[in-house]
């Protein structure tokens, strides 16, 4: 499967197939929330929330693909992602694109 954030792929005539999507809700530990909050006192990255948000970003990726594939498709074209906080210490991660199918393979 291959995934661009392009609306093209070169060298490649594309059969659009439709939209595609995936998406999580990820929260971290109570520990670690308590933890971050001190961190941002200090200031600094916020090791947690980043490796919660890309474990969040994979699994989306992870969905969308697999919807993908149950269409069949050759690869994922314009590949966007966003975010939104949906609580304290929880954010949802949607990954969306275009499933396409190779026209030339």
């Amino acid at each position: 499967m291959i995934l661009v954030n392009t609306d093209y792929i070169s060298g490649k005539e594309l059969e659009m197939l439709g939209l595609v999507k995936g998406s999580t809700i990820q929260s971290k530990h109570l520990g670690n929330d308590i933890a971050q909050a001190f961190k941002t006192m200090v200031g600094g990255e916020l090791k947690a929330y980043n490796e919660m948000m890309n474990e969040a970003r994979a699994i989306a990726t992870k969905r969308m693909v697999a919807e993908a594939e149950a269409l069949n498709a050759d690869a994922i074209v314009n590949i966007r992602y966003a975010s939104s906080a949906v609580m304290q210490g929880a954010a949802e991660v949607i990954a969306y694109g275009t499933a396409v199918r190779f026209m030339n393979k």
